[in-house]
């Protein structure tokens, strides 16, 4: 009787051992043949079976527990919806928004370019966002918040809310073309107060429009660049080479390009009854 418990004990206790090394050889499968870690996660596979830790344990990203924050790295970029090279109506929207903000100052077209990348740049670095200058979910939630449906007018450009441009002090006194480089506007100021302001475009980097006070010195109503062979109409000059002058290229293409340093303007009515009001003599205030 006492040998057939033993014997009973015997075959119990290796039908256990069986029974978890089958176990251990299920986990210990690889979907991949050949996988060189099979022999080891049978290891590993026993020791979580007796320790109850997860297999891996140290290998993989552990599971959140309740309540705990994602990693950064886990977090869903925004969706991009528009960026550089995009052309919608949407991207006209867009435009026509930023304007309200006086972020963009020229004509919405549509057409998602540098000047709108600029404009989206500085709209998200001014709200702490990251300005990667494409239009991201999170970039137009912010800026719907801020702004509302553009008009018919906005759209075309007809209707453009600019940020008065903040007068240097030089400009208080007296005539003088006040002309800031952050706004990109030129005021017309008499005695401190303001006539007229209108867009105003400056030379590239290679040839910038210099910063100053200076005064008008010459008014030449059909003036011609005797170096560039280019029509400069209204032009006052008040440094070298370089005057306040109305530009058909800036009228058609608008920020999107450059003058040789001269002060540019596009509205041709505008700067036509300023160099009529304007005198040899004014003062010249170029500022950021």
């Amino acid at each position: 009787m006492l040998r057939k418990n033993v014997i009973r004990r015997t075959l119990a206790a290796a039908a256990v051992l069986a029974v978890t090394a089958g176990c251990t050889a299920q986990a210990a499968v690889s979907d991949r043949p050949g996988d060189p870690k099979a022999a080891t996660s049978a290891s590993a596979a026993s020791v979580a079976e007796a320790t109850g830790t997860p297999s891996g344990a140290g290998e993989a990203t552990p599971s959140k527990r309740p309540g705990e924050k994602p990693s950064p790295s886990a977090t869903t970029a925004p969706e991009v919806l528009m960026a550089s090279g995009s052309k919608s109506e949407k991207v006209r929207e867009l435009q026509a928004r930023l304007a309200q903000i006086g972020w963009f100052d020229d004509t919405p077209t549509g057409t998602y370019g540098p000047v709108t990348v600029a404009s989206v740049k500085g709209f998200q670095g001014k709200r702490g966002l990251p300005a990667t200058g494409d239009t991201d979910t999170v970039t137009w939630q912010k800026l719907l918040g801020m702004t509302k449906k553009p008009t018919s007018d906005e759209l075309k450009g007809k209707t453009v809310n600019k940020p008065a441009a903040k007068l240097d002090a030089r400009c208080m006194m007296g005539r003088v073309l006040c002309i800031s480089k952050t706004t990109r506007t030129l005021s017309w100021v008499v005695d401190g107060t303001v006539r007229s302001t209108m867009d105003v475009r400056f030379g590239s980097q290679y040839t910038p429009t210099r910063e100053g006070s200076f005064t008008v010195f010459q008014k030449s109503r059909d003036h011609v660049s005797t170096i560039y062979h280019t029509s400069m109409p209204y032009a006052m000059f008040f440094s070298g080479g370089q005057a306040v002058h109305y530009s058909s290229d800036f009228a058609a293409r608008g920020y999107n390009g450059a003058s040789h340093g001269c002060v540019n303007v596009r509205d041709k009515g505008a700067i036509s009854s300023l160099f009529a009001q304007v005198h040899n003599g004014d003062k010249v205030v170029i500022y950021w």
